[in-house]
């Protein structure tokens, strides 16, 4: 993507919420590759669905040409931002910090290129902030920042008024952004802050104090927040956050929770969250316009995004998952694999010892699953053809299962008809 076609990109995708000096902005980035900087708080060891957005937008700017910042909080994590907060977060430990940061680093580097002529920079804040003495930050930053500028900004407005208020470090957070800004536009040649909506008062308090201690002018934007159409967060489940590290969302997961994206928010997130071009944004648009429930856009979304954030391999995996749940083949999968993508399906416990010996008849297997009352039902189910063990059709009613037919370590999927699974759990 050409450096002036930047703005244009970001426009139509939705991605520009609010811009210092949009005409400015543009006469620069024409002028010559530029460096632009995103903040991530280190709150855990893998960012979340939420970061993507920032991810994102670094990205296209180092495809414009650019060089991207990706800034990791050391020293401001250990206060916490008050925007968008209720009441004050609990300080993380230093050991906690490290380890969160070491797991962002790692996630970043998958993300954002760190070779090349506008070779991505990781930095950390910490690394500026830990010989600060109090008495000096205050003298050569806190003589520039007006207390009225921060009264007025609308994150700490809401603070104060409510029952919570606000702790003077948190207060000072503002204070600590402020002066990366500085720090990275002095150091770096950095003259653009990016980040999300909520930002907005920090980015532009940023920008005034490099007005005031460096005597230039930087610009600063932001996007959206990735939200539903109703206004609530996304990347949110009931069993929490969706995370980009595969050990705390898998790949299926991930895969899953794009394939049910509604009809009314699944093009803000191909638009936000993919490099899919606008010729067949414009077609999947279409689709999901004249057959709502086809799901068209969501699946072309879930791969683009389980491919790249977990690679072919996690696609494949994820497919292969999903399609267990269709009747496809149950093969080299584990407990924790089926265990998720059975979550919702009953389970009962039996000692391992039944497989042993002669095996467990098939028709009390699927008795003690809840899938037969009686041993005539589970009978009858067999004869008509109705009756899967790992998704494999059963024909002998005499069949003896044993450990040759664990579909993991201690799972077996039983299944009755197209869609009624229950899984038998062997414990020794």
């Amino acid at each position: 993507m050409p450096e002036n076609d930047l703005i244009q990109e970001l426009r139509w995708r939705g991605l520009i919420h609010q811009v210092t000096d949009e005409a400015g902005l543009q006469k620069l980035l024409d002028s010559q590759p530029q460096t632009v900087y995103i903040g991530f708080d280190p709150t855990a060891t893998s960012l979340h669905v939420g970061s993507m957005m920032q991810l994102m937008l670094l990205r296209r700017f180092q495809q414009a040409g650019h060089r991207p910042i990706a800034l990791v909080g050391g020293a401001t994590g250990m206060i916490g931002d008050p925007t968008g907060k209720s009441e004050e977060r609990n300080l993380l430990s230093t050991e906690q910090l490290q380890r969160n940061i070491a797991g962002i680093e790692t996630q970043m580097r998958r993300f954002l290129c760190f070779e090349g002529d506008n070779a991505a920079i990781l930095l950390n804040n910490f690394d500026w902030m830990k010989n600060y003495s109090y008495l000096e930050f205050l003298r050569d930053v806190g003589k520039n920042f007006p207390v009225g500028v921060m009264m007025g900004k609308e994150s700490v407005r809401a603070r104060l008024g409510s029952e919570a208020g606000l702790s003077y470090t948190e207060f000072s957070y503002m204070l600590l952004q402020a002066y990366d800004f500085v720090h990275l536009c002095r150091e770096h040649g950095c003259m653009i802050q990016a980040g999300g909506s909520d930002q907005w008062g920090n980015v532009t308090a940023g920008i005034d104090l490099a007005r005031r201690m460096l005597g230039k002018q930087v610009f600063g934007m932001t996007a959206p927040l990735l939200t539903t159409s109703d206004g609530r967060k996304m990347g949110k489940t009931e069993s929490g956050a969706v995370w980009l590290d595969r050990e705390r969302t898998s790949p299926y997961a991930f895969y899953q929770y794009w394939l049910n994206v509604g009809d009314e928010d699944v093009m803000k997130c191909i638009a936000y969250l993919t490099e899919i071009e606008r010729e067949e944004y414009d077609s999947l648009a279409e689709v999901t316009a004249s057959d709502p429930g086809r799901n068209t856009a969501q699946k072309r979304l879930a791969e683009w995004m389980t491919q790249f954030v977990h690679g072919e391999d996690g696609l494949n995996s994820a497919l292969k998952a999903s399609k267990t749940l269709f009747g496809g083949e149950i093969d080299a999968m584990d407990d924790a694999m089926l265990n998720e993508i059975f979550a919702d399906v009953p389970s009962q416990e039996l000692a391992r010892d039944v497989l042993a010996g002669e095996g467990l008849w098939v028709v009390e297997a699927l008795q003690q699953a809840g899938l037969a009352k009686s041993g005539g039902e589970a009978r009858r189910t067999i004869k008509e053809g109705g009756a899967y063990i790992n998704n494999q059709r059963v024909t002998d009613m005499d069949r003896r299962l044993g450990e040759s037919d664990l579909a993991s370590e201690t799972v077996m999927v039983l299944r009755k008809g197209r869609k009624n699974y229950a899984l038998l759990r062997f414990t020794s």
